[in-house]
This record gives C-alpha cells, structure tokens and sequence, in this order.
C-alpha cells in the first residue's frame, strides 16, 4: 500500500499521477511535477488518499508551486499562446496547407505539433518560424488520434475525451469490438471527435465479453425469482438479463447471477454437484 496523489497540467485535462512524498497538497492547490525539462506547475486534482496498489516507480511531487514558479508558468503560456498566433499567421502567408493543433516551450526552444490531409514539403518552414518567434522550432506531425488528445473535446456520451483525460496511450480497435457490444456497424455512431474508431470499444470490451460468456443466449428457456420465462435481451453494463416470462408475457430485468436455465436442469446439476461433493469426502 502507498498514497498517491493525481495531477493535471491543464483544466480538465489528462490526470498524471504522483507520489506525493510526504506533502498533503489539497485540491485546486499548485504543485511542482518533476520533468525531463525540469519541475513543472500543475494542478492538484485528486488529493493524497492511499491505495491499496503498489505504486512505487510513481514520480515523487517535487514540492508546492512558489510566486516564482507561478510566474514562470504563466509566462510559458504567454510564449505558447503568441506561438501559435505567429504560427497560423506564417503558414496563411505562406499558403502551407498544415494545422497546427498544439505547441509547447521546452528548453527555450518551440514544439509545434501539426496535422495534414497530405504529404507536405515544409523546408525551410522551421528557419522561417524561429525567425518570426526568436527561438528554436521543431516540428512533430501527429495523427488523427493525437490531434484529438491535443485539443480536447466532449465525446458522444457527454463527459470530456477519454484520451484528453485519463488515457495513457492508444491500442487498436476492431469493429469485432462494436459487434460484441451489440452496438450498430455505422461509422457515424461508433467513431469518437478523431474520426477513427472510439477507444472506449477497447477498454470496455473486457465487461461484454466476461458477461457473455456465462450468460444464458437470447431464446433460452430459464428460471428467473418471479417465475419462468425465456431471454428475449441483455445489459451487460448493468449486469442484467431480460427475460419474458410465460406467466402473462410480462418483461423482467433479473441480475445475471439469479437467472438460472430450464429448472429441471438447474435442480439435476445441484444435486449432482451435491453428491459428488459427499463423495469426495
């Protein structure tokens, strides 16, 4: 067991999480998260609770976020945000057919992270850009699935991006996926703001799956605590089956864990199981 505390460098932005080293930093309180660039000012999300996981190998909170370091975080906002409006200004003089999704002030030197429909000759665009900002730039192109996690976003279901939030990397998806989660083959229902595949297929097919496996199928006769029926449906987010029960035709929804099959087998299997159980002993 440890504690372990979670951070973001953004509003609503991806969770980081820490170790928080003794510190008892509240939520909403400014803290120092220890980079490759040096200690970096983010945000306290989640207070320091402790977890019954082992979380050692956690970056450790390199201490609270002084007036200084305040300052300095706000001026590498400034720098970011008069980046990319020279940015978007030079590439429109320039009729360069990128996008430019983020930037980042590293080491004195500019990141630009960009997109582009197309392959595109950008020599001598990095020179023209360290000209107009006065510093070093590199540029990084990035995929569909990147430029989302740059940008944010409010995904279908109403709650921030998953890969702006708590995502820590990218796995693939299959339409296998969608499938096993009776959700319809329709690209304009199952794809997320990147436009590909939503990856909440992945990290949620494990649920559909385990349910399905010991489930009773659609049609199946069973025995339900209100009385007998067949599946006619089921949720697996909520760890149900539907059942239509003979007695009137009525719908029920019934825990998975209480529909059982047909009785009379039910009840053959319970003594068995009874019987090889004297048995063994």
């Amino acid at each position: 067991m440890g504690m372990m505390m979670a951070v973001s460098f953004e509003r609503y932005g991806r969770l980081y999480y820490l170790d928080p080293g003794g510190l008892e930093p509240s939520v909403g309180d400014k803290v120092l998260v220890p980079t490759d660039a040096g200690p970096e000012v983010a945000e306290c999300v989640w207070a320091p609770q402790r977890v019954g996981e082992d979380v050692a190998g956690l970056p450790v909170c390199a201490g609270l976020a002084t007036a200084a370091d305040l300052a300095r975080d706000e001026r590498n906002r400034r720098r970011r945000a008069e980046a990319r409006s020279a940015a978007k200004r030079l590439l429109r003089e320039r009729r360069v057919p990128i996008k430019v999704v983020g930037i980042d002030y590293v080491d004195s030197a500019y990141l630009v992270y960009f997109t582009a429909a197309r392959r595109v000759d950008f020599r001598g665009l990095p020179r023209a850009l360290s000209r107009t900002l006065g510093a070093r730039v590199e540029l990084r192109h990035v995929g569909a699935r990147d430029e989302a996690r740059l940008q944010g976003g409010i995904g279908s279901c109403g709650r921030d991006l998953c890969c702006a939030t708590f995502l820590t990397g990218f796995e693939p998806v299959s339409l296998r996926m969608a499938k096993d989660q009776d959700l319809p083959v329709n690209p304009m229902r199952i794809s997320g703001a990147c436009g590909r595949l939503m990856c909440c297929l992945k990290f949620e097919h494990p649920l559909y799956t385990g349910f399905h496996s010991d489930a009773p199928r659609t049609g199946t006769p069973v025995g339900t605590p209100e009385g007998d029926g067949v599946v006619v449906g089921h949720d697996p987010p909520a760890d149900k089956v539907v059942v239509r029960l003979d007695d009137g035709g009525r719908r029920c929804s019934c825990d998975r864990a209480s529909v059982c099959g047909p009785r009379q087998a039910y009840d053959q299997a319970r003594r068995e199981g009874a019987s090889d159980g004297n048995g063994a002993q």
